[in-house]
């Protein structure tokens, strides 16, 4: 470690490394967590049980947060050849490979608590649901198709969420994992595009960089019209009410937004597309969903 970076104080380590994780991207993932949980929580006793839902939360954050800071660390010397990614902190020296994985293991040691103090099902699950995190980066080395990895490590949000209250497995709750991974995988085909000559350069495989750019608009677009009928899907088999189908009309309003402001030709504006819209969309239909859950009896 270099004299610089041993004087650089902890607590700009721990922005260092909040930064490299994007800590704020939490919200991508967490809405449908509690969604899972809450309707786990209406159909059990109607009642909303906030320690199982802070450990859900610490639980959702440690893992993202170790599968964020894994993917920086191994993804170092790739992003140091990409001009888009060359400011990451692991590749300017901000943050070292030493803390990254410092940061990493404390964040696993959280979500494995946390899943300690759920039950002993989600403790047993919880390695599984790490195993898509790790390999997820080393995807693109050796599939055109990383997005699919991703999407199924997104996938574990809703069911864990669901898992953390019930202690059962709950096919509900597969079907909203689905949902989120094909929408999440959907996204990331579009967020990709931004590096297609740089991939193709440097040898990293993705959908964008192997058929093109129109064709992972397209599969995106799939993506994200499986997304609708899956959340359909969950709705009909939670009997959901009409705030969540409410929500559901604004979730398909937003995909088309999406899809109309990012074009093959036109990808000035991947980055309102992926963090605005995707944003809006999570919390957007986890306010219908808690709405319509309080309606229907829901107990706070």
């Amino acid at each position: 470690m270099s004299s610089a970076s041993a004087a650089i104080p902890q607590p700009g380590r721990t922005k260092a490394f909040l930064r490299l994780v994007m800590i704020e991207h939490s919200v991508f993932a967490l809405p449908f967590a509690y969604i899972a949980a809450l309707t786990a929580m209406f159909q059990w006793d109607k009642n909303i049980h906030w320690g199982r839902l802070l450990l859900v939360t610490v639980a959702m954050v440690g893992l993202r947060t170790f599968a964020m800071a894994v993917n920086r660390i191994i993804d170092r010397e790739i992003d140091a050849r990409n001009p888009r990614t060359a400011q990451r902190e692991l590749v300017t020296g901000a943050m070292s490979v030493r803390h990254a994985w410092t940061g990493a293991l404390v964040a696993l040691v959280v979500f494995l608590g946390a899943a300690a103090l759920l039950n002993p099902l989600c403790l047993a699950l919880a390695p599984i649901a790490v195993i898509p995190m790790v390999v997820y980066p080393y995807g693109k080395r050796f599939t055109n198709f990383p997005q699919a990895i991703l999407g199924l490590a997104q996938a574990m949000g809703p069911i864990g969420g669901w898992l953390a209250i019930t202690g059962e497995w709950s096919w509900d709750a597969v079907i909203l994992g689905l949902a989120v991974g094909v929408w999440i995988g959907g996204f990331d085909l579009i967020y990709a595009c931004q590096d297609v000559e740089t991939d193709r350069e440097i040898g990293v495989m993705s959908v964008p960089a192997r058929f093109g750019i129109p064709a992972a608009i397209w599969g995106a677009r799939v993506c994200h019209t499986v997304t609708t009928a899956l959340f359909v899907w969950y709705a009909l088999t939670t009997d959901a009410g009409t705030f969540f189908w409410f929500g559901l009309l604004i979730v398909a309003g937003a995909f088309v937004y999406e899809h109309n402001i990012v074009r093959p030709h036109d990808l000035s504006r991947v980055n309102r597309a992926f963090f605005s819209v995707n944003g809006f969309i999570g919390i957007a239909l986890f306010v219908c969903a808690l709405l319509d859950l309080l309606v229907r009896g829901l107990t706070v």
